[in-house]
């Protein structure tokens, strides 16, 4: 029988990205949404050799916040888990959780609201070329004491990276205690809290929600606009650690596109993001929420170094 695209980046997915292993324990979540998806990891996975498990989330559980005693067994027994769902706002303490539970005791890739042609125009590559320019990136940023991001739109921020991990997305979740995403393409880190000041310009906050504006001081959010960041703060309430600068991303995969899903727009060659919330264990704070923001056609310096000119890099 032929292989279809979806198959060929299912492969691609299991053998390149996560390298299954046999014997390994090999945790599914997905949902009907997501099934045909789940179906071609889970067939190269028995091909791998791995011991498969598949947790279907019905909508009757949905949204679901928090997850279950026996959730919490099957992904701490897990070497490999593999998130499917369709994004939904109200989820995102439970991609939390998933994020620090499945790499805490294994590895996780993460693949909120994935599609068909997503993963056959994004997954079912090479991934080489892209992990030799984002690792390109972190060089030309790596230890800055002035960063400095601006757009047309009226972006203006400026913050420190000095001292801080910065970590590559490439499609490369083989090892035990990482977590990445499929489809891969940036690299991110979290800016030194306390010199994050300025102002953000969005296109895009989390799946399908902006335009917007966020104000930072000292690494705050001390102000916004628009529908979609107001609705993100209706969200987590009174929270503080979901105020907090928690991410600053560059996007690196050439086959992405600027689209209403963050999983794939963040990764558009040249764009730039920032997250509030968890910092993933490179900042200070941590939180049970994490929501990207997208900045359009940035320019970016590092120490005075250009190195993107409105979405183009120039290094």
């Amino acid at each position: 029988m032929k292989q279809t695209k979806l198959d060929a980046a299912a492969e691609r997915a299991v053998g390149q990205a996560l390298r299954l292993r046999k014997g390994e324990k090999y945790l599914l979540v997905t949902d009907t949404q997501k099934l045909e998806i789940a179906e071609a990891l889970a067939r190269h996975a028995k091909r791998a050799g791995a011991e498969t498990t598949t947790y279907l989330m019905t909508e009757t559980l949905r949204p679901i916040t928090g997850p279950t005693r026996q959730f919490k067994e099957l992904i701490r027994g897990a070497d490999v888990t593999t998130y499917l769902l369709e994004g939904r706002f109200p989820e995102k303490p439970f991609r939390g959780f998933m994020v620090a539970e499945g790499a805490k005791h294994g590895r996780i890739c993460m693949m909120p609201g994935i599609t068909r042609d997503m993963m056959e125009r994004l997954v079912a590559i090479d991934f080489s070329e892209m992990a030799a320019f984002t690792k390109k990136v972190i060089r030309a940023v790596k230890d800055a004491e002035d960063v400095v991001v601006e757009n047309a739109a009226g972006t203006r921020i400026s913050f420190s990276v000095k001292g801080r991990r910065f970590d590559a997305d490439i499609g490369d979740i083989s090892k035990k205690g990482v977590h990445g995403n499929l489809p891969a393409g940036e690299c991110f880190t979290c800016p030194v809290e306390e010199t994050f000041t300025g102002k953000i310009v969005i296109g895009l906050i989390d799946d399908k929600m902006g335009p917007g504006e966020m104000t930072f001081k000292a690494g705050r959010l001390v102000g916004y606009k628009g529908a979609g960041v107001a609705e993100v703060i209706r969200t987590v309430g009174d929270d503080p650690t979901a105020r907090a600068i928690g991410e600053f991303g560059i996007g690196t995969n050439k086959g992405a596109r600027i689209c209403p899903n963050m999983l794939e727009a963040e990764k558009a060659f040249g764009t730039v993001h920032f997250a509030i919330g968890d910092s993933y264990g490179i900042g200070k704070n941590k939180s049970k929420f994490h929501f990207d923001a997208l900045v359009e056609k940035a320019t970016l310096r590092a120490d005075g170094k250009l190195i993107a000119k409105d979405g183009k890099f120039l290094i």
